[in-house]
């Protein structure tokens, strides 16, 4: 009666396992961003390579993002005479949710897969255990610089993000449903609220904690050569995404269940 439990008894205790190196990883790399020396200049790469090299994707995701949810309020609003409200409904659909969470996706798949893959590579040529024989602490070089620059770019990102998701729905509504402009302006204004801006921000704060912390955790303890870096930019990106996804409801529970009662 106790083979067939076997096999379940040993994915939980490889679950657990694993959660605990993550944590103790999450803890090691978090109290290297506090304690010198601090490495400027990868800092300032890695806050060039979030903030500025992902842009472009996320930019196209945001403003096609927009017109699409514009596009479709019409459509279902023009059936209960409500096309007024699609100005509304696309401030706070972006602003709250889908620009953190599509600006975090596709950063997890252009950052996230990148750090993996370097720090995986790094691991696999024995270039951390180097940086080690030279007396520097791998955790403070590569990954509390990526923590770092995560927590402070992504809401910058994702702030942009905003500002083009709701110029592409601006363009659809003004251009294609033919809203007045100054009206629209007006009522995306006025429905637009600090609350909603900075929870967006909190959360692609924590986003882009979670996306460098995957990134570095997968390509710091990948091995197997080529196919465990491949392994590693996977596994950084997939469980990036899920915690994104995890992460976006427990946080909306936290803003906005005063709201709700």
């Amino acid at each position: 009666m106790i083979n067939p439990l076997r096999p379940v008894g040993a994915a939980f205790l490889a679950f657990l396992e694993a959660a605990g190196r993550l944590v103790l990883f999450t803890f090691a790399g978090v109290s290297h961003c506090f304690r010198p020396p601090f490495y400027g200049r990868i800092l300032i790469r890695q806050m060039i390579d979030i903030g500025y090299f992902t842009l472009p994707v996320v930019g196209l995701t945001a403003i096609f993002a927009g017109m699409v949810l514009a596009l479709q309020s019409f459509t279902g609003f023009a059936r209960f005479s409500a096309e007024g409200a699609i100005a509304n409904v696309v401030v706070i659909s972006l602003t709250r949710e889908l620009g953190p969470v599509l600006g975090g996706l596709m950063v997890a798949g252009r950052i996230g897969a990148a750090m993996a893959a370097e720090i995986g590579t790094m691991r696999v040529t024995e270039q951390i255990d180097a940086l080690t024989t030279i007396s520097t602490n791998p955790m403070k070089y590569l990954v509390a610089p990526r923590l770092i620059a995560g927590v402070v770019m992504m809401p910058l990102v994702v702030l942009i993000a905003d500002i083009i998701g709701i110029f592409g729905g601006y363009l659809v509504a003004v251009y294609k449903l033919g809203f007045n402009p100054a009206n629209y302006l007006q009522s995306t204004w006025e429905f637009m609220t600090a609350h909603d801006v900075v929870s967006g921000l909190v959360k692609a704060s924590v986003f882009g904690f979670i996306i460098c912390l995957m990134g570095c955790y997968h390509g710091y303890n990948s091995k197997g050569g080529a196919q465990g870096v491949g392994r590693a930019t996977t596994n950084a990106v997939v469980s990036a995404s899920i915690l994104i996804l995890c992460f976006d409801y427990i946080l909306t529970e936290a803003f906005f269940t005063k709201n709700v009662g």
